[in-house]
């Protein structure tokens, strides 16, 4: 009675853009969660990628005990401590300063308007640059202009009229991102792999070459790491596999160890384009949550994870393949250590509602693409147990298509 309540109540007073959900979740302890009724599952999709060191871990949740019990909330008007220490974590590795949100899309929003305000500061030529050029299939909020930045167009439909000054190229084609650059373009934006575009993994050869094509064009380079970054590829930022260092990085999801936060992170000389008053955010940097994120970093090392995301990662990758030896249905397995999924020749959404009733929370995406963003604290047991239950379930879907048609 409990969850059909509050699946009632939510039916009356939200806003329905999630959809129908069966799931009521009332707990969580590391990768596992329990329903109202008490049944428990393996939780292979962490939040969308947030629950980077699964539910409940220790380490955060007595960060925010600690930070909660001397205060929530005063502001940007005034310095706060846990904010400091987490800029002072991330610019470690990377070379620049911070600017906090909320979200990746506010995130995105800030990189955005730092590349204008930047380029409005240089030479008359320069102020005409404007223009940012993203890749198609790319994901990078549902804000106006992070909307606009996508180069999806299913996620564009009815919000028409859109900013403008977005071009849109084909992920991994050198000759495309050339070709688009005027003496308008101010930036181009990726994501090292494509999430939500289905685990699109942009190449280190690409990467290098927009690296080597922003310097020459003298144009700004753009990363978007908001679920990629932070451990999951067994690197802290993604970048670092193939070497290249952007110029203006974006953050979310994990960083604030499940509870709402975002950052921008740029190069000193870009950075300081955003003067006292330019760009603000009143709950930007909350003091809660950058305590949490200042716990996650300190967690991901001391507990050596990115080693563990590497290991497991691999046995997954090896898993996921050798089930593909096994289905012709599956396509391709794509993605980077514990950002990984597969591509199936049948749409995905059936094989994600029969996991969900056997326990198994997983994701669909570009129709046909089964995402997996387990924690970093992962282990064979429970990689064995989650491909246990997928395996006979993909059969099971794919057979049941094969009759229908």
């Amino acid at each position: 009675m409990y969850t059909k309540e509050i699946i009632e109540l939510d039916k009356k007073f939200i806003i329905n853009t999630y959809g129908e959900r069966s799931l009521l979740i009332v707990r969580g302890r590391g990768m596992q969660v329990w329903d109202a009724e008490g049944k428990e599952y393996l939780d292979f999709f962490s939040g969308i990628g947030v629950n980077i060191l699964g539910h409940c871990h220790p380490g955060i949740i007595s960060a925010i005990k600690e930070q909660s019990e001397k205060f929530i909330h005063i502001s940007n008007l005034y310095y706060n401590e846990p904010q400091v220490r987490l800029a002072e974590l991330l610019t470690e590795r990377f070379n620049g300063k911070c600017f906090f949100t909320n979200s990746g899309a506010e995130a995105n929003e800030a990189a955005i308007k730092l590349v204008r305000k930047y380029y409005q500061g240089l030479s008359r030529a320069c102020k005409k640059r404007y223009k940012i050029i993203t890749m198609k299939d790319s994901f990078h909020g549902r804000t106006l202009a992070s909307l606009a930045a996508t180069g999806q167009r299913k996620h564009q439909n009815g919000f028409s009229p859109l900013p403008s000054g977005f071009k849109y190229v084909p992920l991994n084609d050198i000759d495309a991102v050339s070709a688009a650059i005027d003496e308008e373009t101010a930036a181009v934006m990726v994501e090292p792999i494509q999430g939500e575009g289905g685990n699109n993994v942009a190449s280190n050869d690409y990467l290098h070459f927009l690296r080597m094509l922003c310097n020459k064009e003298r144009i700004i380079l753009i990363f978007d790491e908001i679920q990629c970054g932070l451990g999951r590829t067994g690197e802290f930022f993604a970048y670092e596999h193939a070497g290249v260092i952007p110029d203006i990085l974006t953050l979310a999801k994990p960083i604030g160890g499940g509870l709402p936060l975002g950052a921008m992170l740029a190069r000193d000389e870009i950075a300081n384009a955003f003067l006292p008053g330019n760009h603000a955010s009143t709950f930007g940097g909350n003091p809660v949550s950058c305590a949490a994120g200042v716990a996650l970093i300190e967690t991901i090392m001391k507990e050596n994870l990115l080693e563990n995301a590497i290991v497991m990662g691999d046995y997954l990758f090896k898993k996921l393949n050798l089930l593909k030896e096994k289905n012709p249905f599956i396509v391709e397995i794509r993605g980077r250590k514990l950002m990984i999924g597969m591509e199936l020749a049948f749409g995905g959404m059936e094989v994600v509602r029969q996991c969900l009733l056997n326990g198994l929370l997983i994701n669909c995406t570009a129709e046909n693409f089964i995402r997996f963003l387990p924690p970093l604290i992962i282990t064979r047991n429970e990689i064995d147990k989650a491909l246990s239950i997928l395996g006979p379930i993909l059969k099971e879907v794919q057979a049941q298509g094969s009759k229908g048609e």
